[in-house]
């Protein structure tokens, strides 16, 4: 902060420089474009694996359910990689959107470049000293809630589900244990590491909500109609 108050910015742009700022802005949206892909690719194939799991368990009443276990730790690697991705997706859409709301914003209402809260030298140190602005933990929580999440409940409950009915309805917790034995690993080992597993993510995903970014902030109360909506339809 001290460079920003020994500094004293200019207060008006050229025609050449805002120019210049336009072009930075589409290549910030294009850099978070690409890693925005980069995240869908990795969604992508912890629900296609997923499809192939299930449809290697039930595809017949003796198939066994270990594709379901295999897969559950192959789409934990996915998260993990995803997770590292989605932080460098985040660094690269906060400075868009630093650049639309201070920048392309006060243009839209007519005032033309301004300069609140020195924005511009703010995103000059962090050009010249960039950092990621979410932790990895915070990352894994915001995939987990929004696709993960869901992707190892349906995991879960077709484990599940595969062993109550495959081959035939299940009669007691002896048999559940006995289907679920892998090899020389007892049931209740298997069963007992896939609770340890699942409520280890359920417990990120839940504590890391907690800490989001803007979850303490006052948010307006949302207008009567679409604005925007009723701007698109012409009236």
């Amino acid at each position: 902060m001290d460079d920003i108050a020994a500094h004293t910015p200019k207060m008006t742009y050229d025609a050449a420089e805002v120019t210049a700022l336009s072009h930075l802005y589409r290549a910030e949206i294009y850099r978070s474009t690409v890693w925005r892909t980069r995240l869908d690719a990795t969604t992508n194939w912890a629900v296609v694996t997923t499809g192939i799991a299930l449809s290697l368990t039930f595809s017949s009443a003796t198939a066994s359910p270990l594709p379901l276990v295999l897969v559950g730790l192959l789409v934990a690697v996915f998260l993990y990689i995803e997770a590292r991705r989605y932080r460098f997706f985040d660094f690269w859409r906060i400075r868009a959107h630093v650049l639309e709301l201070y920048f392309i914003g006060p243009i839209l209402r007519g005032d033309g470049v301004q300069f609140e809260k020195h924005w511009n030298e703010t995103l000059f140190q962090d050009y010249r000293s960039p950092h990621l602005h979410i932790t990895y933990w915070e990352a894994v929580g915001r995939r987990l809630r929004r696709n993960y999440g869901w992707i190892f409940m349906i995991q879960v409950v077709a484990y599940l589900g595969k062993l109550m009915i495959h081959p035939t309805p299940l009669g007691s917790l002896d048999e559940l244990f006995a289907r679920a034995t892998i090899g020389p690993v007892p049931g209740q080992i298997i069963l007992l590491c896939g609770l340890v597993f699942h409520a280890t993510w359920m417990t990120i995903a839940f504590r890391t909500h907690k800490s989001r970014r803007g979850a303490d902030r006052e948010r307006p109360p949302l207008p009567e109609t679409d604005a925007v909506l009723e701007l698109a339809r012409g009236r």
